[in-house]
């Protein structure tokens, strides 16, 4: 095979059925990846199949085990727009997971040697335009950035003639900030090709490009000359551990920490709150509306409306939503930095017990974390709680397809699970009851009871702004929780008719 051409790539998979026929194909089918389109072999003759040209092909995960593949019709028949498709039924939800990363790395090959079949010079400006659209989204995040900066500059005395290595330098503006505050040495590790933009960077700075090393590689297999005073990193993902960079942190502590030595950051927290959002809930719901269609284009699509159902309420909501859409205190899980082992990370079972304030439909559970850097001088949090100003984080919320009632004061218990996959995230399962209320509580029982599994690898992003209150950010976040108008709402007439 040529080098400008794709590597073709063979699945089995246990059963695909067309949307436009009422039959099931035997199983097995053979998925095959091909530079410019993919096919299902119905037979293993390829005498029957189905094809789907790269340009105008999708999937969408339907079901932990279940997609759909659609694809628009031809030019002459342009008003038959995704028209044509059919349903996937992997072997297990690892198969599912592995043909869906082997899609989109297919989509993005395919694409990318578009630009270099067209142009090379291309191919380079779209790489660096999406890699410098990313960097810049978070560089432009003042939460964030301004955060850093301020605690490594409020902090100079622990980084004055100390060795400083950054874990996961990316833009290297973090060993940037080291080095302004005095670092004797700065080490930049960063395992992906934007360690030679890092170079760039910091050798446009002249006065600190000598104090800074830049090193390409992984943090697990990368040597250096000399141990660290002070780890520095920004290892959080959404919900915190999304994209397990804290695996990288630790083990980077392990490896190059001396004994003693700081790290910035040094502990993190997740939040949890349960909130009540008959918005949300009836957005998501009303996805699925969709697949209750009996006759679109002459085809019957309500036998895929349970599973769209549930598909779309196993995807994470991340944005930002108002603060008094909570309905109990929030409860906190501690990652110590310092202290934890890498195993520990792998799953993370958090208990859940709350009290609610009002009586509403809860629709599932809030999420948010922040971050301490625990300097000499100054102690300062990051936080990306419901309320503060607003990150690249946002907040993120798991929603239960089947809500929960509560009446004001009764308990709500649960636990969250979160056990980490090879797509560097987590799969997330959550339980929320209600247990019995009023007389005869003591007694015990749980009177309704709902759950739920999300991928936080396939969030949906919401991108709805609520009004930011402000928050000073040298305040331990948990300050905010604890201010919250939560027995404020149960008060508010109209507030707590609108939740109800």
């Amino acid at each position: 095979m040529e080098d400008n051409k794709l590597d073709e790539q063979d699945f089995l998979v246990a059963s695909i059925s067309q949307l436009s026929i009422s039959s099931n194909s035997s199983p097995p089918v053979v998925a095959r990846f091909r530079p410019d389109w993919l096919q299902f072999d119905l037979d293993s003759d390829s005498i029957n199949s189905v094809r789907f040209e790269l340009r105008n092909c999708r999937l969408f995960k339907l079901g932990p085990s279940q997609s759909v593949c659609v694809s628009e019709a031809s030019e002459v028949n342009k008003e038959k727009k995704y028209s044509r498709g059919i349903t996937i039924q992997f072997i297990n939800e690892e198969e599912s997971m592995a043909f869906h990363c082997a899609f989109e790395q297919w989509k993005k090959d395919a694409t990318v040697q578009g630009y270099s079949n067209n142009n090379s010079s291309c191919k380079f400006a779209h790489a660096f335009s999406s890699t410098m659209s990313a960097v810049q989204n978070m560089m432009q995040d003042y939460v964030r950035t301004g955060t850093y900066y301020a605690a490594v500059m409020e902090n100079r005395a622990n980084f004055v003639d100390r060795v400083v290595v950054d874990v996961g330098a990316g833009s290297g503006i973090l060993s940037l900030f080291a080095a302004q505050a005095g670092a004797k040495h700065v080490y930049a590790i960063e395992a992906s090709d934007m360690a030679e933009y890092a170079r760039k960077l910091v050798a446009g700075n002249a006065l600190l490009s000598q104090k800074i090393t830049v090193v390409k590689g992984k943090v697990e297999e990368v040597e250096l000359p000399e141990k660290a005073d002070i780890l520095i990193s920004e290892p959080m993902g959404t919900l915190l551990i999304n994209e397990r960079m804290l695996e990288s942190y630790i083990i980077a502590r392990d490896r190059f920490l001396v004994p003693n030595g700081k790290m910035f950051p040094s502990l993190g927290r997740i939040h949890m709150a349960p909130f009540s959002d008959e918005y949300l809930y009836t957005e998501i719901a009303n996805k699925a509306l969709f697949w209750q269609q009996q006759n679109y284009y002459g085809v019957n699509l309500t036998p895929l409306h349970g599973a769209a159902f549930q598909g779309y309420f196993s995807q994470p909501v991340v944005d930002a939503f108002d603060p008094r859409l909570l309905v109990a205190l929030a409860v906190s899980h501690e990652i110590n930095f310092m202290s934890s082992k890498e195993e520990e990370l792998y799953e993370i079972d958090i208990p859940l017990r709350f009290i609610a304030s009002v009586g509403t439909r809860i629709h599932g559970l809030a999420c948010w974390f922040d971050v301490l850097f625990d300097g000499s001088t100054v102690q300062r949090w990051l936080t990306t709680a419901p309320g503060a100003p607003t990150t690249h984080w946002y907040q993120l919320r798991c929603v239960l397809s089947q809500p929960i009632y509560v009446m004001p004061g009764q308990e709500i218990t649960g636990q969250l699970r979160m056990v980490a996959h090879k797509a560097q995230s987590y799969t997330l399962h959550l339980t929320l009851s209600a247990k019995m209320w009023g007389p005869g509580a003591e007694q015990g029982g749980i009177l309704q009871t709902s759950s739920g599994k999300f991928d936080l690898k396939e969030p949906y992003y919401r991108m709805s702004q609520p009004q930011a209150y402000p928050v000073a950010q040298e305040q331990p976040p948990q300050h905010l929780l604890q201010t919250q108008d939560l027995q404020t709402l149960s008060q508010d007439e109209e507030g707590s008719d609108l939740l109800q």
